[in-house]
């Protein structure tokens, strides 16, 4: 049904009873197919720009979508405007950003100026973080299928209809998206506690009182706002009299100042609002995460600290030094934040703030307001681990964490001597650890400090954790996943703690790189052994190893190596802002040219799980049946290409440094 199709009087008034009765749905089918590139304020808007142009023009014509009747359809009301909301949505989907930011002008209903707007955490935001790696055809069948309730052949008709590609593959996928995380719970943690938490999170989804319609709003920057407004009289009186004179005087008088918080946020700098948890909520709650911290430090009631930490931050003087993690707003708080911590720490005052999803960390001198500062870090769908410390400080080489309450132990660990025990690390009372050695960023790397917590009993049995300070105020989690066990028949096994023997073993030699990364804007990473094969001329066992850096943002970065049995490994690719290695990529093909004992080249391949066969054309002509494949090279690296078979049947292509995929 292109958008020039004219419909009768009858079937426009029942599509708009459709919109009326159906807005909060079908906007958030528009809301988790856009692209999160846009940001959230562009998102809730071009949702709801979506669901409203959906009403059909008048004029003759009939129904765009070709189907058997029923009120529930293709051909139905509902179902027309299901397929034109999609079809916009996925158009704007494959846009640019550049291409989306035209999109708001000239401004087309709803109007909003002066605002920005977002949809409350928990609501129709939690499944668009969830598939945040996914294509916006998966996007759609999820909320379709899985939130909406249809049927899969109906949604494979409505996205055919809307014009996306492979309609029957994206269902497929949306229906395989994991709705639970059970790797935070560690090894031992209860089976069903991963199918119990995506059953919840979707009861949840489907909830009425997360109605996808209804957003939160703050101001624009006002300052900004009154200068530009201001500048447009002055242009307009600057032509009347002497050209463009009185502008650039006027523009040249403007203050040197950032935004300050506006009446709307005016109540969330009152320091006597600042929300506090109860001191043993994270006992006693199914959500153990930054929420359930209390608010700990010697300096909680200090209101004139609180006060300053909360006017820096809505403030932000240019004297005051501000960083922050990729994609993590900087503006002050809507509401009233969440305290976790306000005491001194080594010749500093630090205040640590929560808000929505967000972490804020004030730190000044420790005898008043000087040398301020401020550091903003993401939160999002963070866990037991994730949200198991905050950086306090740091202080030379050292630095100090404020651990979670559910920490019941803590020790430091050197990542690149895998058979050294965990060593002590002193804890205060208030969660405060004593210093600890942090890696260097540069020089020679002979070490690797890591944090080892230990999680209290009271919330799961027997779980270790490894966290390292990449420089960013959260600490990022190391995980491990161990070779696969059997044939493609065998589930994938899934990421578990880096405190087991292999885990260490496989990080020892790798730790080093962990400096390569930007750590303010990654959440987690994860090495995964994807593939062992034997080397020619008795070279020994190889393994074949993924490590994935996953940010919070969703795309990640993946070295993948070549380890032998003896000396380091061998880097064979890698891929920037991929899903590959990750949940939504877990089909993997790699290939390396190796040079073996008796001085021979070879090249070789490996695949992961579900390869079946590998073939290589180009420099070298080579076949194998299985998921490895071994054959003589020339001693010059000319241009070899690596295809696999999945067993399903689909093809797969080496990751070569760029992207991986299929055919």
């Amino acid at each position: 049904m292109g958008t020039s199709q004219r419909f009768g009087t009858t079937a426009v008034e029942q599509a708009e009873a459709v919109i009326v009765e159906q807005y909060p749905r079908l906007v958030r089918l528009a809301y988790v197919t856009l692209p999160g590139t846009s940001g959230r304020h562009a998102r809730v808007l071009l949702a709801h720009r979506a669901v409203q142009r959906a009403l059909p023009h008048t004029g003759g014509g009939g129904p765009g979508v070709d189907g058997p009747g029923g009120p529930d359809s293709p051909g139905a009301p509902l179902e027309d405007v299901r397929v034109r909301v999609l079809r916009a949505s996925l158009a704007r989907a494959g846009r640019t950003r550049a291409a989306l930011a035209r999109l708001s002008w000239p401004p087309a209903p709803p109007f909003v100026w002066g605002l920005r707007l977002w949809p409350p955490a928990g609501g129709i935001d939690e499944a668009a973080r969830l598939l945040a790696g996914a294509s916006a055809p998966v996007r759609a069948a999820f909320v379709l299928h899985r939130l909406d309730g249809l049927p899969e052949e109906s949604v494979v008709r409505l996205l055919r209809a809307a014009g996306a590609a492979d309609p029957a593959d994206a269902v497929r996928e949306a229906v395989a998206v994991p709705v639970g995380d059970p790797g935070d719970a560690g090894d031992t943690a209860d089976p069903d506690a991963g199918p119990r938490a995506g059953e919840a999170l979707l009861r949840a989804l489907r909830n009425p009182e997360f109605d996808a319609s209804v957003v939160s709003a703050r101001p624009t920057d006002l300052l900004r706002r009154r200068r530009r407004a201001r500048a447009v009289w002055a242009a307009t009186a600057a032509l009347a009299v002497v050209g463009g004179v009185l502008a650039a005087h006027t523009a040249s008088r403007a203050p040197d100042t950032r935004p300050l918080a506006g009446p709307v946020a005016a109540g969330a700098l009152d320091p006597a609002r600042l929300v506090r948890a109860p001191a043993e909520a994270w006992a006693d709650t199914a959500r153990v995460d930054f929420t359930a911290w209390p608010a700990r430090g010697g300096r909680t009631a200090d209101r004139a600290l609180l006060a300053r930490a909360l006017g820096t931050w809505a403030a932000r003087p240019r004297e005051v030094p501000v960083t922050a993690a990729p994609g993590t707003p900087t503006d002050p708080p809507a509401r009233p934040p969440r305290l976790l911590y306000a005491g001194d720490s080594d010749g500093r005052a630090v205040v640590l703030l929560l808000d929505a999803d967000r972490v804020v960390r004030y730190a000044e001198a420790a005898e008043g307001p000087r040398a301020r500062e401020l550091a903003f870090a993401r939160t999002d769908e963070s866990g037991v681990t994730t949200a198991a410390a905050l950086r306090l400080g740091r202080t030379g080489t050292t630095a100090r964490y404020l651990l979670a309450p559910w920490i019941a132990k803590a020790g430091t660990r050197d990542l690149t001597r895998a058979g050294d025990p965990a060593k002590p690390l002193d804890v205060s009372a208030e969660g405060v650890t004593a210093p600890t050695a942090v890696p260097r960023a540069a020089g020679a790397c002979d070490t690797w400090p890591a944090l080892e917590l230990t999680s209290s009993a009271r919330i799961v049995e027997k779980h270790a954790f490894v966290l390292v300070d990449l420089g960013a105020l959260t600490p990022v989690h190391l995980t491990y996943t161990p070779l696969p066990t059997g044939p493609g028949a065998v589930p994938a096994r899934q990421p578990r703690e880096a405190t087991g023997t292999a885990a260490r073993a496989a990080w020892a030699p790798v730790a080093c790189r962990l400096r390569e990364l930007p750590g303010a804007g990654v959440r987690a990473v994860n090495i995964w052994d994807f593939a062992d094969s034997e080397l020619p001329d008795g070279g020994g066992r190889a393994v074949w190893s993924c490590t994935r850096a996953s940010g919070w943002a969703g795309p990640g970065d993946v070295l993948v190596q070549l380890r032998p049995p003896s000396g380091p490994p061998q880097d064979v690719a890698r891929a920037r802002a991929t899903a590959a290695c990750g949940r939504f990529g877990q089909h993997l093909l790699a290939g390396a040219r190796w040079r073996s004992p008796a001085g021979r080249w070879y090249q070789l391949a490996a695949g992961s799980r579900e390869v079946t066969g590998i073939t290589a054309t180009g420099a070298v002509r080579a076949e194998s049946k299985g998921r490895s494949l071994v054959a003589p090279a020339g001693a010059r690296g000319a241009a070899v290409r690596l295809t696999g078979r999945l067993a399903s049947g689909a093809g797969i292509t080496a990751l070569d440094g760029a992207a991986g995929g299929r055919d």
